[in-house]
């Protein structure tokens, strides 16, 4: 676990591999909890016998489950204790390369990417590649935009 407690620290790791989270369990009822709180319930996702018969042979993760975990990833690799508030801003460049299969485990190898400044603070670029254990592809490949405000 990497802290980093000022702004300075911040961009200094700019490019830097940060380090990789533990493995997290995806299985169908995190799925269907998932479906339950975001209404969708397609059933390529919650659907067992339906998805067994498809083309992946089973349910898979939705794509913005495994985009919404990517703070839990986070927080188990680097601690952002900078003074000021520290804002989600948004996205970048985010891909689905390859779909999560039921009772997969998945990890995020964690980078920073650039870092910004602003008149009011820093612009942090927090880079994920999602892994499934055993697979080659990644399930989720996303920038995240951190704000570090003074």
């Amino acid at each position: 676990m990497r802290t980093f407690t000022t702004l300075d620290d911040v961009a200094a790791a700019a490019g830097s591999d940060i380090g990789t989270s533990e493995w997290l369990a995806v299985d169908q009822a995190r799925i269907d909890s998932f479906a339950d709180a975001t209404l969708d319930h397609q059933w390529i996702h919650v659907d067992v016998e339906q998805a067994g018969a498809g083309p992946f042979g089973t349910t898979i993760a939705h794509g913005f489950l495994t985009l919404s975990l990517l703070p839990h990833f986070a927080s188990q690799v680097f601690r952002l204790e900078t003074p000021g508030a520290r804002l989600n801003y948004g996205l970048e460049k985010v891909r689905f390369p390859h779909p999560v299969p039921v009772d997969s485990r998945l990890r995020s190898h964690v980078r920073f990417g650039e870092v910004r400044d602003l008149p009011q603070g820093k612009q942090l670029i927090v880079e994920h590649t999602v892994e499934i254990e055993g697979r080659d592809k990644p399930a989720c490949v996303a920038q995240h935009v951190v704000l570090l405000l003074a």
